[in-house]
């Protein structure tokens, strides 16, 4: 997935590029969800706890991930993948 943004945007690359396993891992529990996902969903689905600084330390990750691009909001606290970034986990 983030080779193409590579091949299509080699000068945007690196601002896209998720730089720990943890972003890398969030990305992929999107590539398997049928749908947007909530912090607190996507912290069951990682098994990383459900207890609040978990679920704000999760929302933290979502929100600088779709500022660089890599996921949307589509509504108030549910996340996704963008439809370019979804089209190319096919």
């Amino acid at each position: 997935m983030l080779a193409l943004v590579a091949e299509e945007h080699p000068d945007q690359a690196a601002a896209t590029r998720p730089v720990t396993p943890a972003y890398q891992q969030i990305l992929a529990a999107f590539t398997t969800a049928a749908g947007p996902l909530r912090a607190k969903e996507l912290c069951q689905a990682l098994e990383v706890g459900t207890e609040s600084r978990h679920i704000e330390g999760m929302r933290s990750k979502l929100n600088k991930l779709t500022g660089r691009g890599l996921l949307t909001e589509p509504s108030p606290g549910m996340f996704a993948l963008t439809p370019t970034q979804a089209r190319g986990t096919d």
